[in-house]
């Protein structure tokens, strides 16, 4: 995971069984719960702390480590 000011990037597998539109609602959702929990004043100020929208990329035959260094790297852009 790597944190950006406007967007954050996840390296995730996910059951094609299940759905990567139901790891990404579940993933906002949650985290969504956790900071309104943590940070009060979010329930008052936003009435969502997410878009609907989110952009997926499959990785393929990829190494996982060429991977994980592309998002570590993605702070330094």
């Amino acid at each position: 995971m790597e944190i950006m000011p406007d967007h954050v990037h996840l390296l995730i597998e996910v059951d094609p069984q299940y759905g990567i539109h139901r790891a990404v609602k579940k993933i906002k959702g949650r985290t969504s719960r956790i900071l309104r929990q943590e940070f009060p004043i979010l329930v008052r100020r936003l009435p969502t702390l997410w878009t609907n929208s989110y952009f997926v990329s499959t990785v393929g035959g990829a190494p996982l480590a060429v991977i994980k260094q592309y998002i570590e790297n993605q702070k330094n852009v």
